[in-house]
């Protein structure tokens, strides 16, 4: 079992490498650019992407504005201002960041270059907040939508009918028109309007999702004004970019890999289950699928994210088995509020837990998996990753006596 789970991590490792911000933005940017290149960064990713664009542009940036969230590093960035903000909660920096942003982008000369490096976690970073409304309601806004398991496409509509920045309104600053885009994507689609929730992109389409009478009042759509600007925009890295390359280094170990098609969404729980009965009854192999799911909070959370619920429902799935290990990490680092990256768990994750005087079930219901996690010894710890392409898990099992339990 101890090789089975230093195998999968492993193999995260591997798809990390692959989407890494430093090195797709220094591939993507290959060749000399013909003007003066004013860089912005903002996302989880921004200190690794402005870092490789540094070196792909080699004296060619006359300024930059780069926005990490706090405790991110920012080595490789001397000469460019850094800016630090609060995630997945906005706060006083976001505010700051948001200002200046939209200062930074209508300060570049029209014969100048603007190249914005965006990732998720932008729409957290940076604000413009419109005139009646505080950093607290945005801050209670936030919460409710986190704790709501609402997908991110309903939580960007929200996003960009409360602000200033989002859906556009960066791009309604700027005065040059040499102006590009490099997009590291953790959305469904790759779509640019849901990437930091699309501040140099028109608006996503579709209603509004419904809100508790004390935040409807936010919630209004914004008035028609105009096309914006076309602006070239490039993804240089997704999920679908890890998932190919853990599945290579797979093969490249003798693994057979089934890759599930799509992404997953939905809940935690529900897809933690569904993901370990089908690595339990199916034939040895590795089991790939990179998406995002959710989790509806109760009133009082305990410690954990979307991928350690995920990952402890499908413990308990697993229970006693010998030959199975599930894997699931957020590619940043972080699941949701917490410092860990996700949790690999395996047929005993549910005895230690349990042997430490938890119960799973009441873990699970209480959104305290983290716990539960941490004393089974099942936690993944990454720290920040320099990319963010949503989530991944990975389920191996390597060959035994069909799905065969402990002691049997």
């Amino acid at each position: 079992m101890k090789a089975l789970r230093h195998r999968l991590l492993a193999l995260l490792q591997a798809g990390l490498a692959a989407v890494a911000g430093d090195r797709v933005t220094r591939a993507a940017l290959a060749g000399r650019r013909a003007r003066p290149v004013h860089l912005l960064a903002v996302g989880k990713a921004a200190g690794s992407m402005a870092a490789g664009a540094l070196q792909a542009l080699d004296g060619q940036v006359v300024r930059g504005l780069v926005v990490v969230p706090h405790g991110h590093p920012t080595g490789g960035l001397e000469g460019l201002r850094v800016l630090t903000a609060g995630h997945p909660v906005p706060d006083p920096g976001s505010l700051e960041a948001g200002a200046a942003a939209r200062d930074f982008a209508a300060t570049v000369p029209p014969d100048h270059e603007l190249l914005v490096l965006l990732s998720g976690g932008a729409s957290a970073l940076m604000e413009v907040l419109p005139a009646d409304m505080t950093l607290a309601d945005l801050q209670a806004l936030t919460d409710w939508m986190l704790a709501s398991g609402l997908d991110i496409h309903a939580m960007n509509r929200i996003r960009q009918a409360v602000s200033g920045i989002k859906g556009g309104g960066l791009a309604r600053c700027l005065r040059t028109s040499h102006v590009e885009v490099l997009l590291i994507s953790d959305v469904p689609g790759d779509d640019p309007a849901a990437i930091g929730s699309g501040p140099l992109h028109a608006p996503l389409a579709g209603p509004l999702p419904a809100l508790p009478p004390y935040l409807a009042r936010w919630l209004r759509e914004a008035p028609p004004v105009g096309p914006l600007p076309a602006i070239p925009h490039r993804v240089i890295a997704s999920v679908d970019d890890a998932l190919a390359a853990i599945e290579a280094e797979a093969r490249r170990l003798g693994l057979s890999c089934r890759r599930l098609p799509g992404r997953f969404s939905g809940d935690a729980e529900a897809l933690g289950r569904q993901f370990a009965s089908a690595l339990r009854a199916g034939p040895p192999q590795l089991w790939l699928a990179g998406g995002e799911s959710s989790v509806r909070l109760p009133p009082r959370p305990g410690r954990g994210g979307r991928n350690q619920q995920l990952a402890l429902a499908a413990a308990l799935v697993l229970e006693g088995t010998e030959d199975c290990a599930l894997l699931a990490a957020g590619t940043d680092g972080r699941d949701g509020p917490t410092p860990d990256a996700g949790a690999l768990v395996d047929g005993g994750t549910v005895a230690r837990g349990r042997a430490a005087g938890l119960d799973p079930r009441a873990a699970l219901a209480a959104a305290d998996a983290g716990h539960f996690l941490e004393q089974s010894g099942d936690l993944v710890h990454t720290g920040p990753t320099g990319t963010n392409v949503a989530d991944l898990v990975l389920g191996l099992r390597q060959p035994g006596d069909g799905g065969r339990t402990m002691g049997s």
